[in-house]
């Protein structure tokens, strides 16, 4: 086997510290950057009688003019954490001129919630911030996807499927792709990699074992879901992450160039929860030179 992907447990405890400052220091943001205003637990839905939320951070005192947005999804191995671990990258991200939504998920409790409940909360999120562009002053046709850990994860998807529950009628008509997608410390490849104890959480999570339903364990790793089309991809990770492997981020980005989709893997000296302050420093302003190109400076 190769090193045991761990899937991401042991790391929730740094998760909520490190994905929450990045973005904030003073001197991140660009020069001529606004306040923010930030509207907290806005429903974007609900699924099997839960209420499902996003915060919304906004330039503040901007003019009608429409802007991209960015999806931001949390980490937390589908288990645990919520859409305030995004606070400092929503911040940072409306302060540089986008309208950034941070969402929750369903999480995985016992039995309930099992995949593909997470995919289809983030596709439905991107679709209700589609219906609702004209509100918000978005661009429908502009919008990225930023996940962390887990949440990376889903935001790859994002950049690769069509809506798998299209069965609302009142979101039918609108699109859950993403035009680009930024993967931090995400796990891609779910068919290699881990050891038992992770094998009987993939199990679970997917709610079947590989050797019964390898289509379900391949459909959810973002590396065996490549396709010409997809989205362009940032990919970031830390050579020193102990949690998922960064030979998973080689492989998804080797995936994407075989596909002639536009990628980049950016390799920071760091963990996988980025804890310096070079580290996300870095972090932030790859992201927002990237999204810059591919949701603002596209031709």
């Amino acid at each position: 086997m190769n090193t045991p992907i761990r899937y991401l447990l042991a790391a929730l405890p740094l998760a909520v510290f490190a994905l929450a400052l990045p973005p904030q220091e003073p001197g991140a943001a660009p020069s001529g950057a606004t306040s923010v205003d930030v509207k907290e637990n806005v429903s974007y839905g609900s699924a099997n009688g839960s209420e499902l939320h996003l915060d919304v951070y906004e330039p503040a005192n901007r003019s009608t003019s429409v802007s991209p947005a960015v999806v931001l999804i949390h980490g937390g191995a589908w288990t645990s954490l919520d859409k305030s671990t995004m606070h400092g990258m929503g911040q940072f991200l409306a302060r540089s001129g986008y309208v950034a939504f941070s969402v929750d998920y369903r999480l995985l409790k016992g039995a309930e919630n099992r995949w593909p409940a997470q995919l289809d909360d983030v596709q439905r999120a991107v679709r209700w911030v589609r219906a609702h562009a004209a509100i918000y002053h978005v661009s429908p046709e502009r919008i990225g996807a930023f996940g962390h850990s887990a949440g990376a994860q889903l935001a790859a998807l994002l950049g690769m499927e069509d809506t798998r529950d299209n069965s609302d009628p009142a979101l039918a008509a609108y699109s859950s792709r993403v035009q680009a997608v930024v993967d931090v410390s995400g796990p891609t490849d779910f068919t290699t990699g881990h050891d038992a104890e992770g094998i009987k959480f993939l199990t679970h999570f997917l709610g079947a074992a590989y050797d019964a339903h390898p289509d379900v364990w391949r459909g959810a790793s973002p590396a065996l879901c490549v396709a010409k089309g997809d989205a362009p991809f940032l990919i970031v990770h830390g050579t020193g992450d102990e949690n998922v492997p960064i030979a998973q981020a080689e492989e998804l980005f080797e995936k994407l160039k075989a596909a002639g989709v536009p990628a980049s893997l950016v390799k920071v000296d760091d963990a996988h929860t980025f804890r310096t302050p070079e580290a996300r420093r870095q972090l932030a302003f790859e992201t927002l030179a990237f999204f810059n190109r591919y949701l603002i400076n596209v031709q």
